[in-house]
């Protein structure tokens, strides 16, 4: 049957002009309809760049044609006039790819002390485990963990291009104020400051070729979030949350500002899911199963669960993470499988 579910799913073979996420992901597909083996689709572009639009308007017509049962395809591809995108929507228009990178990818939280770095950097070397290729970005600019939980400590050095050549750890290209200041100096900066820091870390750093850049972002919802989507063209998001409640309403504030500026969910974690006991027993601390109930009613993946082990707290302390001293841990195991699912669903 020729529903607007099939047509939208074929349209996600549609990419953007320069970018590597599709027009149906960056929310462009405004209206469609089917009747008859005839298909009508509107797509409202941010940019007013006519190759631009020509280009996408030749390849959703040729996409919508091959479908089986279509006899008349019409695509009504509509601009912002003058020389500026419109709207909310505008934020778009000045996105570039990181050069060399092909996937990036948030690690967010709603609020803060729900492990989200520590997740970010074992999953960051679980990638790598897997044979990826990884860079993790800390944007956390006011309380920078990365450097810390990665065991990295020299400064960034600067190539002829005078681009940021970030230090390594683990396999790990990694980049954070952090390894900028010295020792104990505090960041205190106003959003642009934020703003422009974090689009030197994306766009003036010598990332090389990556299959991922992870970003670690600071809890909440604010300047370093707002910048991220606003520079680059984000492959998704991964929401880090413990069980309970409280960190779940939060996270709900975080997955709807990613639907907001059109980034797509790749899925909620489940952190301290749950402890086990010297004696074997197994104790829910703060519960058990939100964040799995939390992705189903979200209608997003739920990723995994990560068990509290004394380990894990180690290892970020120490600057080894429990994926690269003990992958057979059964908290390593969790955050390689996590890493496993995410880098399926992204091909």
């Amino acid at each position: 049957m020729l529903s607007s579910e099939v047509i939208q799913n074929a349209l996600k073979a549609v990419k953007y002009p320069g970018f590597s996420r599709d027009i149906v992901s960056f929310g462009l597909v405004k209206d469609i309809t089917a009747a008859n083996g005839a298909v009508s689709v509107t797509l409202q572009l941010t940019s007013p760049n006519p190759e631009a639009a020509q280009q996408i308007k030749a390849e959703a017509e040729r996409i919508l044609k091959a479908l089986p049962g279509v006899s008349h395809v019409h695509v009504d591809v509509r601009q912002p006039a003058g020389g500026q995108p419109a709207g909310a929507a505008g934020a778009f228009a000045n996105q570039k790819g990181v050069p060399g990178v092909k996937r990036v990818i948030a690690v967010a939280s709603g609020k803060g002390g729900v492990g989200k770095s520590t997740c970010s950097v074992n999953l960051a070397c679980a990638l790598t485990h897997l044979g990826a290729k990884v860079g993790l970005l800390d944007c956390d600019i006011y309380g920078p963990s990365i450097p810390l939980m990665m065991g990295v400590h020299e400064r960034p050095t600067v190539n002829a291009a005078e681009q940021l050549v970030p230090p390594s750890n683990h396999g790990v290209k990694v980049m954070s104020i952090g390894l900028l200041l010295t020792d104990d100096q505090p960041v205190i900066w106003r959003g642009p400051m934020i703003t422009k820091t974090i689009q030197q870390f994306l766009l003036a750093v010598e990332w090389g070729n990556l299959d991922f850049l992870l970003v670690d972002l600071p809890p909440g919802t604010g300047d370093a979030q707002l910048s991220l989507c606003q520079t680059v063209p984000l492959d998704g998001g991964v929401i880090i949350s413990t069980p309970q409640e409280a960190s779940l309403g939060v996270v709900r504030k975080g997955i709807a500002m990613f639907r907001k500026v059109n980034v797509p969910i790749l899925g909620i974690v489940e952190n301290m899911s749950y402890f086990t006991a010297p004696n074997g027993d197994r104790v829910e601390i703060f519960g058990h199963g939100g964040g799995q109930e939390e992705a189903a009613r979200q209608n997003v993946p739920f990723l995994g669960e990560v068990p509290i082990f004394t380990e894990i707290r180690e290892g970020g302390d120490r600057g080894t993470p429990i994926v690269v001293s003990t992958p057979n841990h059964a908290a390593g195991k969790a955050f390689i499988q996590i890493a496993e699912t995410l880098r399926k669903s992204l091909g």
